[in-house]
Formats: structure tokens, sequence, C-alpha cells
């Protein structure tokens, strides 16, 4: 029996539309996997690890949350003594998670009360309370049974009567016992100032009888307070929802222009690596290592600059706080005499983005690798000049992550 080649052509053209057709609800299917995340407590939810990601670009799948390595230990109540340790937050997250967790250490070596801290900014008088910051009771919460935390010292306590003392960040147990242990005893109760002869932030050769203590004091210890939370996460689903061609990605870049122009970082250097990075410098080394010009890019500068002109022309997705902060938030947050909010939503936005990359070299980007190695997020891509038209992106990986030689792989596994 003869085939009309006609009913054969038809036959092929209805195939094909019907798996147009299929492909097209696919694609629908996966456009609608991209709830807005409105629980403040669900912050982990904006890794959308459940989504496919094959958007174009160098995304990456994020890796699988770490667990914690070390066992909270346990404080007798009679080993306690009756000082206080006392300290101050200052110069923006990056620093707190490390002035914490030195706190902690020396408090615990000498069995001390801790006295929870206020944040100190730049300018004199610049003082807020730790509440208006951090969640102070999961802060207590998570030093229960480690050392004894109390809200605010006695009154029979004063700057007068206090010694203060520099502690070197990383403070270790020797550094404790020769010098800080004989002033606490002479004194009774003592302040600290943590100093930073570097950014040390690297895993020690051998485990220490501190690194659980740092451990839990670095990251298990400071969380924004609930108003402070809100407004990150919106920022976070804002720059989600103008990132659907990406499946909701998007790229954090640590780039303030104050810190750049002190750093002489505006002009155009050489081929290799630099402490810093000019926006055109970001702008070429995302494009050469394949970031389509569609994607979207966070600058932890607050607001606009005219130098940003260069990344936007690579990228028109390009966002400060003030463009995507919530209207009815920005005088609080943006418009305050300090800069501290501002600090602490770029350290938690830059924590949580899909792809990190620091454009000035630092313990911010120190702090921020350690928090996202703990929560599998581990796209951190570090800048330089490549002197080609194009390079992989796995060439710029972060050393903290290939070497796992960040202090975060001695308490997470």
């Amino acid at each position: 029996m003869a085939v009309d080649p006609r009913h054969v052509l038809a036959g092929i053209l209805t195939l094909t539309m019907f798996l147009m057709l299929g492909d097209m609800i696919k694609r629908d299917h996966f456009d609608s996997t991209h709830p807005t995340v409105h629980d403040t407590k669900k912050a982990s939810d904006h890794t959308l690890a459940s989504v496919a990601k094959g958007a174009d670009g160098p995304w990456k799948e994020d890796g699988l949350t770490l667990k914690p390595c070390w066992q909270k230990p346990v404080l007798k109540e009679a080993d306690e003594s009756q000082g206080y340790v006392t300290f101050s937050l200052t110069n923006g997250p990056e620093y707190h998670v490390s002035q914490i967790a030195d706190a902690v250490v020396v408090a615990r070596y000498l069995r001390a009360t801790l006295v929870i801290p206020d944040i100190r900014g730049s300018q004199p008088g610049d003082k807020r309370n730790f509440k208006d910051v951090y969640d102070v009771e999961k802060f207590i919460a998570s030093l229960d049974g480690v050392v004894k935390v109390v809200r605010s010292p006695p009154t029979e306590i004063s700057a007068r009567n206090l010694a203060v003392v520099k502690v070197p960040n990383r403070v270790t147990e020797g550094y404790i016992a020769e010098n800080i242990e004989t002033v606490f005893r002479t004194k009774g109760n003592i302040r600290l100032v943590t100093y930073f002869p570097s950014v040390n932030m690297k895993k020690n050769k051998e485990k220490t009888s501190t690194d659980s203590i740092a451990c839990l004091a670095m990251f298990g210890t400071l969380e924004p307070q609930t108003e402070v939370r809100e407004v990150v996460d919106s920022m976070i689903d804002r720059l989600k929802t103008v990132s659907r061609k990406s499946n909701g990605q998007f790229v954090a870049v640590d780039l303030r222009i104050d810190i750049l122009e002190k750093k002489g970082c505006h002009g155009n250097g050489g081929s290799g690596s630099k402490s810093c990075y000019s926006p055109q410098d970001i702008a070429l080394f995302l494009k050469k290592i394949g970031f389509e010009k569609d994607t979207t890019v966070y600058v932890t500068q607050t607001k606009w600059h005219s130098s940003l002109d260069a990344l936007k022309d690579f990228f028109p997705k390009t966002y400060t706080k003030e463009s995507i902060m919530p209207m009815e938030k920005r005088d609080k947050f943006l418009n305050s005499d300090t800069s501290e909010f501002e600090k602490v939503i770029d350290y938690y936005i830059c924590s949580e983005s899909d792809v990190f990359v620091p454009a000035i070299s630092g313990l911010f980007y120190a702090n921020v690798a350690g928090k996202r190695i703990a929560s599998g997020r581990t796209q951190m891509l570090v800048p330089a000049t490549i002197p080609g038209s194009s390079a992989t992106s796995e060439e710029f990986m972060s050393h903290y992550v290939t070497k796992k030689n960040h202090f975060a792989y001695s308490c997470f596994c």
C-alpha cells in the first residue's frame, strides 16, 4: 500500500509541535519555582537549592551545608569567677565576628562573666546598643553553658576601675596566660580591645583547645535582629525577582568607592592580581569569565557613584542598597548618623548571594568567606586582570575553598 508523502510530513509536523509544547510547559514550570521568601526564619531558602540551575553563565550548584564539627563545651557553675570581661564591637560586622570570638575565648579561659558589648562607630559618641543590630536572646542562648553572660555590668564597675587589655585577633591560651590572666586576677575586671596585626582567618595546622569555643562564638552567636533580617530578606527577594533569566541568581560584589579611592584602585592596572579592583576592572572580569549582560549585580556601595557607570554599561542590572531597599526603611537604615546598618546589610547579602566577588581584599572578604563556607555557598570568585579575551570561572575560585584553608574548615565538616 503506497504511503502519501504529505501524510508523513503532516505527522512529523504534528510530533514537532507536541515536543515544542512540552518544552514550553517545562520552562513555565521552572519559572514558577521562584516563590518570594517572607519567612525571616528561613533565610537559607534563598539558596533556591531545589531549582534547576541551567542559566547562561558560569553559575554553579551550591554545595552541601556543612555540619558543626565542634562539641559545645560545658562550664561548671562552681568554676566561675566573680570578675567581668567587657568590650565593644567596632568597625563593622566583619570585625564584630572576630571580636566576639576573642572575647568569648578570653572569658571562658578566665572563667569570667561576659558583658554584652555595645557597638561603637568611628566618630566620638557614635554608640548603639547591641540589640539595635543583633538578636540579644540568640546571643545569650548560644553561649549558655559556655560562659556566663549578663546584659549590663554591675553599677560598681565603671571605666575607672577597668583594666584595658589589648588582645590580638585569634588570641591563644598561651597569650592569655602570659599577658591577660595576671591583670585579671589583680584587677578583677578587664576591658578587651582586639587589634588585628594581619588578616588571619586561615585554618590552624593543628587543632587547638580553643577551636571549639572560637567556632561556636564565630559562627553560632550573631544573628541580625528581626527588623534588620526582614530588610535583608526583602532586598534579596528583590534581587532574585529581577534575575528571572538566571533562575533567580545574582552576583554580590564588595565594591565601596571610598575604600577604592583610599587604596588608589580607580586606575586600570596591569595583568595579574592586586589588592583591589575598580568598577571597570570588575566589569571586564565578570564578562571575560562568562557572565551574560543580563546578570544581576549587587554592589556594596550604598548610593550610586558615577564610577559605577562603567560596570552598569556591561551589566545594566547593577544595583546599590539605595535602589532596592524598601522606601519606608531608607530613613532608618540609609540616612542614619552611622553606617552600621549599611555594613550589616552588606555582610548578610554578600554571605547569601549565589556568587560573591570581593573587589577589595581584607577582613570583610575573609569573614564573609567563612560564613559562606559554613552554609555551602562556595562560589567565591577572586578577581584578576585577565590578559586574554576569556577564561573559566574555576581559575579564580577563592583559595579558601580550593585549598580548604579557611578556619571555617576547622569548624564544619
